[in-house]
């Protein structure tokens, strides 16, 4: 790309002033329009508009793009990348408008993203005087199966913000404060999410970044999470991965590829909208976020056997009590009446299914020699009253691993539905 001066490719000279007066390219072009727009066609933007996330991408195609486009938001039943960066954020603006066109701008922004292309103009060869448009460390990087999934907290529907109380969902229900909890404020809610999966940590973190910094000014990172080592898995052919307390988690997890599961367990559905609130949100989701820290020094010193009949499997194969192998259809009678997957599993929950892309976390330690560690859980569900609240409620009472974990944040978000072409934007269900 020819480096240019101002917008009509000129070499400007003059003194500060008269170089300050030169129109920066956000200026002329705007975020929400030619911008952008141009970035996309001379990045294939074309080949993204003709790619829907409706044709899942393999998990072994580490280095490839997932498509953007589809019915459903990618990062939900897509294979689980290795790595997260999940961000919540506070909406700065009371302009409507505003809101809208940064969710526009969003939009843009991520479909070049997870392309593997750079934001806008890209990190260089633009205006020296005015900042770059993409923050560049992600030049040169593959797109690593990105994928940008973005959610709607319930303080967004507060009366007087933006028109929008009488457009939150019933399903998006506020959560109670379970036993055990010890929730910090700090790590808890969020008026917008955005969930960065990628194999490459840094493209996951360039697309957070980049994302705060268009937003800046109109909204503020609350809070964020890092995450490695996916706790679960969408694709059941794969080995199922383990939690940082060694044991294998999400063996009866919902297939990204059951499309019958994820049409009963995951998905809103058309017939949802009996609820006036919920009509924007068809082919969308609910998520739950927990971040749960695991006293794991503790649990270093307990007895594999007591390991064992906490967690209701073998740490070795997976295998649930008095099974041979991992896949094995678990007699939940034979584990202990408080044993974890006897009280999570769906037939202890009236069929209460979530699919859980959960990720561990290290951040540092307490400040009393411990490592704050444990689980950033993730849980789509088509129904929060459905799902995790009563999952949670008998895990809360009953679960004999409460010993060693304790909620420590929370959240909840409405994922809408996936953006389906070139015209369409994250929320424009919502907002129209």
């Amino acid at each position: 790309m020819p480096t240019k001066n101002d917008q009509d490719g000129r070499n400007v000279q003059g003194t500060p002033e008269e170089k300050a007066s030169i129109p920066s390219r956000r200026t002329v072009l705007g975020w929400g329009g030619a911008g952008l727009a141009l970035g996309a066609a001379a990045a294939g933007g074309t080949a993204v508009a003709l790619q829907s996330t409706d044709q899942p991408v393999p998990a072994a195609s580490a280095g490839s793009a997932v498509p953007f486009h589809g019915t459903h938001q990618a990062g939900i039943a897509t294979p689980v990348q290795d790595r997260l960066h999940f961000a919540a954020f506070d909406v700065k603006t009371k302009d409507r408008a505003e809101l809208i066109q940064l969710l526009k701008d969003w939009t843009e922004a991520a479909r070049l993203m997870t392309e593997g292309h750079p934001v806008g103009e890209g990190a260089y060869g633009g205006l020296p005087e005015a900042p770059p448009d993409d923050t560049g460390e992600a030049l040169g990087l593959k797109p690593s199966r990105l994928t940008l999934t973005i959610g709607f907290g319930p303080s967004l529907f507060a009366k007087g913000r933006f028109g929008l109380e009488g457009r939150r969902p019933e399903a998006l229900a506020d959560l109670e404060l379970f036993p055990g909890d010890n929730l910090d404020p700090a790590r808890s809610g969020g008026d917008l999410c955005v969930q960065a999966c990628a194999d490459d940590p840094q493209v996951a973190v360039h697309a957070i970044r980049n994302l705060a910094r268009i937003g800046f000014g109109k909204t503020a990172v609350r809070w964020s999470q890092l995450g490695f080592g996916k706790t679960s898995s969408t694709t059941p052919e794969e080995q199922t991965p383990r939690n940082m307390m060694g044991f294998k988690d999400g063996t009866r997890n919902v297939s990204g590829t059951d499309a019958k599961a994820l049409d009963k367990h995951v998905w809103v559905a058309a017939k949802d909208a009996a609820d006036p609130g919920s009509q924007w949100m068809t082919d969308g989701s609910y998520l739950v976020a927990r971040r749960i820290r695991m006293h794991i020094e503790t649990w270093d010193r307990t007895s594999l056997v007591e390991q064992e009949d906490i967690i209701g499997r073998d740490k070795g194969e997976g295998a649930a009590v008095g099974k041979s192998h991992e896949r094995e259809e678990p007699f939940l009678p034979a584990m202990k009446p408080d044993a974890h997957v006897r009280l999570a599993h769906p037939d202890s929950n009236d069929g209460a299914t979530l699919l859980r892309r959960g990720y561990s976390f290290t951040d540092g330690t307490d400040g009393l020699g411990r490592l704050d560690a444990g689980l950033f859980f993730l849980a789509y569900q088509r129904d929060i009253r459905k799902g995790f609240i009563p999952v949670q409620r008998r895990l809360a009472r009953n679960d004999s691993l409460n010993e060693y974990i304790q909620h420590v944040g929370s959240a909840v978000f409405a994922i809408p539905p996936g953006v389906r072409d070139t015209d369409d934007w994250w929320g424009r269900a919502l907002f129209s």
